[in-house]
């Protein structure tokens, strides 16, 4: 089994073959006697022309009327024929120009990642994608959240890979999610997978392994409530930036008002927050500044973490074993994330699947 590649590459554009491509004058025959249905017998004189070089990558094969015309078959026999071996990796469709032979059938899957920024959790995930997806080489774009830097890389490796994971955080502005739906609409949905983030108003029969802010921080909050009571108050810690800190403050909300907690939100720390007996929630990243801060102030103040106030994080990572002897957390499951998104590439099959939301306990809380 060949190793899976990885290009971390951020930008350029790649040179692909497939434009000047042959289209193969190819000997694909059935016999109208036999009791095999003429589908099943395309089929397989498609494969065995490929198996035994006749066709090669990148080769297009006839057009659906062309073929059908020749065999003197109807063109659905010909459409269904074309469009199972695609859904199974043997051949694949380029707008405009037809069908034509993927390397899918002798090489690796090449798998190409539109990710908004690489973070500690995201790397997680990505490991866990890249482990249960053998044979195939991966290439990694960071578009930063930019809708322009996004589109950028679409325009240039449309029809080059066989599959797009693609995390859809950008600005929560209308028009800016709009531009980002149009041009994740541009992506076959065959070939589409998205993460992290589910796009309901995008309709149609693509992957999605995602996580639900909201109700997620709600749970999440439900899990340790007996241990928040031992708290007079919980305080939030918000910084501005985050995409969707305002889906979470919403569902912090709503478990402190059905649970009856004290709480306050706040964008910026300051000394006189840092009070005995209160618990932190942050939702940025657990490196961020206010974490930082938050452990400085409480040594000052010779509060012991964990026991005189407590400190809960948002989004796992590994380092969260080491920081305060402990770090604990409200994640996403993000190994389980990308172990999805393989399955649904190696099974052939495309489902929107929630991601599971937990609490990991450990010192700080």
């Amino acid at each position: 089994m060949s190793p899976t590649k990885i290009d971390f590459n951020i930008a350029g554009s790649l040179n692909w073959p497939l434009v000047n491509a042959p289209i193969r004058m190819t000997k694909i025959k059935v016999d109208l006697t036999s009791e095999i249905p003429l589908y099943k017998q395309l089929m397989t004189s498609v494969t065995q022309l490929i198996q035994s070089g006749t066709l090669q990558e990148n080769d297009f094969l006839p057009s659906m009327n062309e073929l059908s015309a020749d065999l003197r078959i109807s063109k659905e026999t010909v459409k269904k024929a074309y469009n199972i071996l695609r859904s199974q990796g043997i051949i694949d469709s380029s707008h405009g120009k037809g069908f034509y032979v993927t390397k899918s059938t002798r090489g690796p899957i090449r798998v190409l990642v539109l990710f908004d920024k690489l973070s500690p959790y995201k790397q997680v995930l990505f490991q866990s994608f890249v482990d249960h997806l053998p044979n195939a080489e991966i290439t990694i774009r960071l578009h930063n959240q930019d809708i322009n830097l996004f589109e950028q890389f679409l325009d240039e490796n449309l029809d080059v890979y066989d599959y797009y994971i693609v995390t859809a955080h950008f600005p929560l502005d209308k028009e800016i999610q709009k531009t980002a739906k149009k041009a994740i609409q541009r992506i076959p949905f065959r070939k589409l997978i998205l993460l992290d983030r589910n796009m309901e108003d995008l309709k149609g029969q693509y992957g999605v392994v995602f996580q639900d802010f909201e109700n997620d921080c709600y749970d999440g909050l439900c899990i340790v409530t007996d241990k928040l009571k031992q708290f007079k108050k919980l305080n939030v810690l918000s910084m501005k930036g985050s995409l969707y800190a305002p889906l979470i403050r919403k569902g912090v909300k709503k478990y402190c008002k059905d649970h009856k907690v004290d709480f306050k939100i706040y964008d910026h720390i300051e000394k006189k927050m840092v009070k005995k007996g209160q618990a932190f929630l942050i939702l940025n990243s657990q490196l961020d500044t206010e974490l930082i801060e938050l452990v400085k102030l409480t040594k000052e103040k010779g509060f012991k973490i964990g026991k005189d106030i407590g400190i809960l994080s948002y989004n796992e990572s590994p380092i969260n074993e080491i920081i305060l002897d402990g770090l604990s957390v409200l994640s996403t499951d993000f190994k389980q994330m990308g172990q999805l998104a393989a399955a649904m590439i190696t099974q052939k099959s495309f489902t929107k699947e929630k991601c599971d939301f937990g609490f990991v306990g450990r010192e700080s809380f």
